[in-house]
């Protein structure tokens, strides 16, 4: 068995009917023995109480979960008290963030903490040990940062204040992922920084996430998805082509792990992992 880690997505469902569809796809995805189930919040660290109570669903199932903790908008106090609830459930893994500030965003109302760096610090002085940290990574730069440069150095604070690892933003760019790792060993950065994946199955969607993160898709895979107009299998099987490729390419360059951004659903990370073959690397 090899040490590489993949993992998977979820964001907490708003609804009773979202909840039993992010169980259905769950169901499925646990039959692939992910490393971990991690569980995004909303803006603002909105809908933490939906990821506290998805993270604890998880691990009644009997799997590892990963529940994304925020700073924005929290409090010392507000943190050491979900920290501790974590803690006291066995949770030992957290990704932890900045988070996206919400909108009609005040500086006023953003708590105690500015920055990921911060948060982290924060967790090992109040927990120690406890917790295997995940920070994120941006390959073509946070859409907030000044520079490559200035994004660069954010990321090794981070690690420096105590984070055991990283996973990317999504990208379609092989290159800007192996540029961005090297350039973080350059700066003293040794942990794993596992690839964020994003499964292609819905143009529209995808083109939309990735104008808001600064995700960029190349524009060969952006004319070939606008070119299928509304015929969504022959999106679908382009995306799995592209991605899986993209896939192969990263973990024979030595990416030590892929983390994949489910949506809640089960089926194109499941035909990915297979075609890929996970189970058995």
């Amino acid at each position: 068995m090899s040490s590489k880690s993949f993992s998977i997505e979820f964001f907490p469902p708003k609804t009773p009917e979202g909840a039993e569809k992010l169980r259905v796809a769950r169901a499925q995805l646990a039959q692939l023995k992910p490393a971990y189930f991690s569980v995004t919040f909303g803006a603002g660290g909105s809908t933490q109480a939906g990821t506290r109570d998805t993270v604890l669903e998880i691990c009644r199932e009997g799997h590892a979960a990963a529940p994304h903790i925020s700073c924005i908008g929290r409090s010392r106090e507000d943190l050491r008290a979900i920290l501790d609830e974590y803690k006291s459930h066995g949770i030992r893994r957290l990704v932890a963030l900045r988070g996206d500030l919400p909108s009609g965003y005040g500086g006023a109302t953003s708590g105690e903490f500015r920055y990921a760096s911060e948060l982290i610090a924060f967790i090992r002085e109040h927990t120690g040990d406890w917790f295997h940290i995940e920070a994120a990574a941006y390959p073509e730069m946070h859409p907030q940062a000044k520079s490559p440069q200035d994004d660069l150095n954010n990321f090794v604070r981070k690690i420096n204040a105590g984070a055991n690892a990283a996973i990317t933003q999504y990208f379609y760019n092989a290159d800007a992922y192996f540029q961005f790792v090297e350039q973080a060993r350059k700066a003293g950065v040794d942990v794993p920084i596992a690839a964020g994946i994003m499964p292609i199955t819905n143009y529209s969607q995808l083109s939309r996430f990735s104008d808001m993160c600064g995700a960029e898709i190349p524009r060969w895979v952006r004319l070939k998805l606008a070119s299928f107009g509304d015929d969504t299998a022959s999106i679908k099987a382009f995306g799995l082509d592209v991605v899986s490729d993209l896939c192969e390419r990263l973990i024979a360059g030595g990416a030590p792990g892929l983390h994949f951004y489910s949506l809640n659903q089960a089926a194109a990370t499941t035909e990915l992992w297979k075609r890929l073959r996970l189970s058995e690397r």
